[in-house]
């Protein structure tokens, strides 16, 4: 990995105007000149994904970010488009699909519910990590390594001290990449192949 790493931060709010927190996540990684934040709803307000862009890019990122707001406990429709478009058969995943082995995957995520809302007394049911395996066994399919998610409960109610405090954890995590504590403890991305039969090309 180069001296400066490159950051493909990819966020995805359906209504940016009206969020405090991901707004100031934007603004903190586009002062950082190794970070390149792409806003999705603003880029494709057709939800037409220019999939070769998005892949050129993804490719040259050592770093990919998914920052959103949950959604009905997963993600807004369009970053959801974004990997049924992106992440394609041959190329993140299955037979040759490399493009993205060895990379890091980091998701920043906001919600509306209080930390405690995610807990088996809270009305969520669940603590919120329980949520988590589709991001991380997507992560896995495609060769990234899943880092620890930045989460910020509550995020509607935030107090500006809180926020400014969340934000500097995230501009400090993206500007020290890959030098994180955690790294030299966390397992490598687990092997997904994905055998032929149960997803053929269209050569097969």
């Amino acid at each position: 990995m180069s001296a400066s790493p490159s950051i493909l931060v990819l966020a995805a709010h359906p209504d940016l105007r009206h969020s405090r927190v991901n707004r100031a996540l934007m603004q903190a990684g586009q002062s950082l000149a190794n970070v390149t934040v792409r806003d999705l709803y603003a880029l494709y307000p057709d939800h037409v994904i220019d999939a070769p862009v998005e892949q050129a890019l993804a490719a040259q990122a050592d770093l990919i970010v998914w920052q959103h707001p949950i959604h009905w406990y997963s993600m807004p429709p369009l970053m959801k488009l974004w990997l049924d478009e992106v992440l394609t058969l041959g190329w993140a995943y299955g037979q040759g699909g490399n493009a993205l082995r060895g990379k890091d995957l980091w998701l920043v995520v906001t919600t509306g519910g209080m930390q405690e809302a995610y807990s088996p007394t809270g009305y969520n049911r669940y603590f919120f990590d329980a949520f988590l395996p589709p991001y991380e066994q997507t992560a896995a399919l495609c060769g990234l390594r899943f880092l620890p998610p930045l989460v910020l409960h509550g995020a509607h109610a935030v107090s500006p001290q809180a926020l400014d405090a969340h934000v500097e954890v995230y501009r400090d995590r993206l500007s020290t990449y890959p030098q994180w504590p955690e790294m030299a403890e966390l397992d490598s991305c687990p092997l997904c192949e994905v055998p032929a039969r149960d997803r053929p090309t269209e050569d097969a």
